[in-house]
């Protein structure tokens, strides 16, 4: 059987990985604290909490994807060392957790891959993204030291997007000045849609990038890569 496992597959760019990859998969297993809207035969559904509650027993997987993430943003000063903590358990100890869970049905997987998400915050210095940031990199070093680790049975990357249109960066896109203005700032004068990022996850899944590993991806709208 092909499957995928999907960390965090209700809303966002989860969701839209879970939508874009059900007809490239017999089976879809999405992990969340909250069921996906999306219904098909294809999609099996856990309800869980990574960061807490013990993960569902699954005997044999192609792919995880794991998707949970935070925007914390907040100045240093009010930023306690509870929101660094809460913000690294989700982006970090959720994905070692969910790695360490499933590497074993990995293993009896074809050709089986792993993907993370950073952000491009890791890179480009932006105030009040200490948290989210320091986390992020930890995850990056992960995908990495993983890479290498598990070389050559599972490739191990990570994605590392610019602001997308999703629930999670609501806030920073919530009327029409702060859209044209997150516009502007990206030399492609374009910010991230989630299908877009679906779609390199895809492509990361697939046999496609079967020479790819330890690679962190930037789909970053040029924000990172030109000064302009």
């Amino acid at each position: 059987m092909n499957r995928l496992i999907v960390i965090g597959g209700s809303k966002g760019i989860g969701n839209a990985i879970v939508k874009s990859l059900l007809s490239s998969y017999d089976e879809i297993i999405n992990i969340s604290r909250t069921a996906p809207e999306t219904a098909d035969v294809k999609l099996k559904h856990f309800s869980c909490d990574v960061t807490i509650d013990e993960l569902p027993d699954i005997d044999m997987a192609n792919g995880l994807v794991y998707c949970p993430g935070s925007i914390n943003l907040k100045p240093i000063n009010r930023l306690s060392l509870d929101d660094f903590k809460r913000d690294f358990d989700i982006n970090v100890i959720g994905a070692v957790k969910a790695i360490q869970t499933y590497l074993p049905a990995l293993k009896n997987g074809h050709k089986p891959s792993i993907v993370l998400f950073s952000t491009v915050a890791t890179k480009l210095g932006m105030p009040f993204h200490a948290s989210v940031a320091a986390s992020k990199s930890a995850v990056e070093g992960l995908t990495k030291s993983l890479g290498a680790e598990l070389a050559p049975t599972i490739r191990v990357n990570a994605i590392a997007p610019t602001v997308t249109d999703t629930d999670l960066a609501s806030k920073l896109l919530r009327n029409e000045r702060m859209i044209d203005n997150m516009n502007a700032r990206h030399p492609l004068k374009k910010y991230l849609q989630p299908q877009e990022v679906a779609d390199m996850a895809g492509f990361l899944l697939s046999e496609k990038a079967g020479s790819l590993s330890g690679q962190v991806f930037e789909m970053d709208c040029g924000i990172v890569s030109f000064k302009i």
